[in-house]
């Protein structure tokens, strides 16, 4: 199949591209800047942006099935606008392409954070409601289920389109890296000052990429599935990491109530010495929030079954070791 993938050149269009080499597919990668993520694969560069609609027009044409990757993921609001440009006005674009271009099928990757995560104390399944425009919920969150909408609104004309919500992803092929890359880059550093007593889903990308592919042949159209992972306590996420590397996190594990007061501070610290912050009030936020995801749809329909948290670590210590990332 001729296969189209948004946002190639990142942790999980990268590691999605080497799969569909791998299962014989042609693929043609929509960049919109570094092709360093898939350097050396057989695949068609094709330089552009989602928030041009000419441009995916042009990428897609010819194409039986596109995969969109593509977003900006933020701990730091709409980063000049660009989360919302991006997040909603790409999906918005991809699904208006897919319809003039007849492409077979879409497979859109959005997040576990488009879904409301109150109530705090019930499992969240595919039916719990998208966040609403409530400032309470980041403008990430707002941005992903707005781009969920717009994926809706084309399905509603026609669009054959299947929508995976991941939760934070891990694994080899992490270039950039995510934010959580460079968390456990730190973990082996010794550089982080400490932890904060939070939780979150870990999933590797690989498990995520495998049931995207069984999507794209059996999704049905219009539907969400939840494809997350484990859900582990920071602390632990950190000693799974020690066992791999055998380097010590840190002692000190700061309580959320804290780490929430003094995130303003770090936020302004960040801006002073032009680094990225170490936590923001939008991280602290997600890490205190509801992670108890129902993923049998998901393992029901398409297969998808997560791994064990210490192989992802593992193979993703791995593969920044030989990306001399851990020099």
């Amino acid at each position: 199949m001729n296969i189209a993938v948004t946002g190639g050149a990142g942790l999980l269009g990268g590691n999605l591209i080497r799969t569909l080499l791998e299962a014989g597919h042609s693929v043609r990668a929509l960049i919109r800047s570094s092709t360093a993520g898939i350097e050396g694969l057989d695949v068609e560069i094709f330089k552009g942006d989602v928030r041009n609609l000419d441009d995916l027009n042009e990428c897609f044409r010819g194409m039986d099935a596109v995969f969109h990757c593509a977003a900006v993921v933020s701990i730091q609001g709409n980063v000049g606008g660009l989360v919302e440009e991006i997040n909603i006005g790409g999906p918005r674009n991809v699904a208006a392409a897919c319809l003039e271009q007849s492409v077979g099928k879409l497979v859109h990757f959005s997040s576990v954070h488009a879904l409301d995560p109150n109530p705090q104390n019930e499992t969240i399944t595919e039916e719990r409601a998208l966040c609403d425009e409530n400032p309470h919920h980041p403008a990430y969150a707002r941005s992903k289920a707005n781009g969920e909408r717009e994926i809706l609104a084309g399905v509603a004309r026609g669009l054959d389109a299947s929508i995976l919500n991941p939760s934070g992803l891990i694994g080899p092929y992490d270039h950039v890296p995510s934010p959580l890359g460079e968390a456990i880059v730190q973990m082996q550093k010794r550089s982080l000052p400490g932890l904060v007593n939070g939780g979150y889903n870990w999933v590797d990308v690989r498990d995520v990429v495998d049931t995207a592919l069984v999507a794209m042949d059996k999704g049905r159209a219009g539907e969400r599935y939840l494809v997350t992972g484990h859900s582990t306590s920071v602390r632990t996420l950190a000693e799974a990491a020690r066992e791999v590397t055998g380097s010590r996190p840190p002692l000190f594990t700061s309580p959320l109530w804290l780490a929430r007061m003094s995130a303003p501070m770090m936020e302004v610290l960040a801006r002073v010495l032009k680094k990225p912050p170490l936590y923001t009030r939008e991280s602290v936020q997600v890490l205190g929030d509801n992670d108890d995801f129902d993923i049998s749809k998901a393992r029901r329909e398409l297969g998808h079954e997560p791994r064990p948290l210490h192989d992802s670590l593992r193979d993703a210590y791995a593969w920044f070791g030989q990306a001399g990332m851990l020099d």
